[in-house]
């Protein structure tokens, strides 16, 4: 007998919107709409499943702005929700909002609930670079603000600021360096482990129906720059970078196991959110003691598991979060989590899309629809927002969970452990953690930046444009070298 205050995931829908082939352009709202219509026929219950919406609870947009996108699809579908929200910016949103959803239901709060994102990105880069009026959808102001469900944050320490260091394609990369010396490898062995666990998440996207790119890359693809595959932060290519150029949306049907069986939602349908937790690093990277680590990961992933009642080794499927290369390693290291199994379900942001913030949206209805086909398996979603910073995690499966779904937010864990402080004027030596060399859109090095240690352990950045400088970052074993930084922070290798 499952509790009817049980929260059950009973629809998904996806869809990858090819304009890239011709098809006519959709605002997001209007991929939301259709996203949340296919969750209906998903469930098998059709608009049944929408009309009657308690809530609808949308993802911060990128691509265009809504006063209240949620009132806007909710009035597409018929339905007339009494709440209606946005997330601030964070890929930890989806998963996030489905955490709230269930304590929601769980409560009592709501009995139907309806997420969903979208992006159309590759639509509004088009339009801004030939300075065209998109004719979407401009809410007036008689239409009152969405309530924010999850709160903007700032990520970015003035001093970081200050030298330029302020994009995920510098620090994920840094990330990248750090990790790699920490485990001692050379460079040209790491990048052929880092491309190897690439191609693995691009054969996995070339069977995924819903990929943006299905096109399967071998690992000597991924990691050869070229001019199809141009290197962007050293030692990343584009190929390993997200793929935010896309036109793609999702929607997902909460409810009660009360409202599921009302319905008519058949069991074989139902998909149970076990357990749910978030957490976040130190805000400031510069904050952090080692820049390969994430001590939140360790804690909200391990402590999402622990909650459910299971392993890692029970885990069927797992989705980490894959902006980036580095994203995925140090999850993985932290959460104990073998990089020799498949860790995506979708193929990741670099190749089943990356819609900004709704990623996780997409790698949940994933999930479920994987679950749906291996009853009484386990599955593992994670999600990381900003700079490794944001981070949620959730555990899914086909049968009824042995307690309530559980919930945790072990913040105090992570705040109690170490941190560094960022000293903006060193003028003196640091000692090089982690380095990259940006590089320009025809793949040429721009412009260097380097992070390190001072030697009283606080932290610096330096940077660089000269082309000497440069060619020794692209060429040369950098860490652990010490490097002279100016107040200004202009570095002298």
């Amino acid at each position: 007998m499952v509790d009817p205050r049980t929260p059950v995931l009973i629809g998904v829908g996806q869809l990858s919107h090819r304009v890239d082939r011709g098809e006519a352009p959709l605002e997001p709202a209007e991929l939301m709409v259709h996203a949340l219509r296919r969750a209906g026929e998903d469930s098998g219950v059709g608009s049944a499943a929408l009309t009657r919406a308690d809530a609808v609870h949308v993802i911060g947009l990128l691509s265009w702005r809504y006063r209240d996108a949620g009132r806007l699809v909710a009035e597409r579908l018929g339905s007339t929700p009494k709440d209606t929200s946005v997330t601030g910016n964070g890929g930890n949103g989806p998963q996030s909002l489905v955490n709230q959803t269930c304590l929601d239901i769980q409560a009592g709060r709501a009995d139907l609930v309806l997420l969903a994102g979208a992006e159309a990105w590759r639509t509004r880069m088009a339009a801004r670079q030939s300075n065209t009026e998109l004719p979407w959808t401009i809410q007036g102001e008689e239409v009152p603000l969405a309530r924010q469900s999850i709160a903007d944050v700032e990520m970015w320490a003035p001093g970081e600021q200050a030298r330029g260091v302020v994009m995920p394609v510098q620090l994920y990369p840094l990330f990248e360096q750090a990790f790699r010396l920490e485990r001692g490898r050379s460079i040209a062995a790491h990048t052929v482990a880092v491309s190897e666990l690439w191609a693995g998440f691009s054969a996995v996207a070339a069977t995924n129906p819903h990929a943006w790119v299905q096109q399967p890359y071998s690992a000597e693809e991924i990691r050869t720059a070229g001019p199809n595959n141009r290197m962007i932060g050293f030692p990343y290519t584009k190929l390993m970078n997200s793929n935010s150029s896309v036109e793609q949306g999702a929607g997902l049907i909460l409810c009660s196991a009360e409202r599921a069986e009302s319905l008519g939602v058949a069991r074989d349908r139902w998909v149970f959110p076990l357990s749910g937790t978030d957490t976040h690093d130190h805000y400031f990277v510069s904050h952090r003691e080692r820049l390969g680590a994430s001590p939140a990961m360790r804690i909200g992933g391990r402590g999402a598991l622990a909650l459910a009642g299971v392993g890692v080794d029970d885990l069927a499927h797992i989705d980490l979060y894959s902006c980036f290369p580095s994203a995925v390693e140090i999850a993985a290291e932290e959460i104990g989590i073998s990089t020799d199994r498949p860790l995506t379900v979708t193929g990741g942001l670099s190749f089943a899309g990356g819609p900004w913030n709704n990623y996780v949206m997409h790698s949940i209805a994933t999930m479920a629809t994987v679950l749906r086909h291996d009853a009484g398996g386990v599955g593992f979603v994670s999600a990381n927002g900003g700079f490794i910073t944001k981070h949620a995690f959730g555990v899914y499966g086909t049968e009824p969970p042995a307690t309530a779904f559980r919930h945790a937010e072990p913040q105090a864990e992570v705040d109690a452990l170490p941190s560094r402080v960022l000293c903006e004027d060193p003028d003196a030596d640091i000692t090089v953690e982690a380095w990259t060399v940006m590089h320009d859109r025809d793949g040429e090095p721009a412009s260097g930046i380097i992070v390190g240690l001072l030697d009283d352990g606080r932290r610096a950045w330096g940077t660089t444009t000269k082309a000497d400088h440069l060619h020794t970052m692209l060429t040369t074993e950098m860490g652990g070298q010490p490097v002279y930084v100016h107040p200004d922070g202009a570095a002298e290798l």
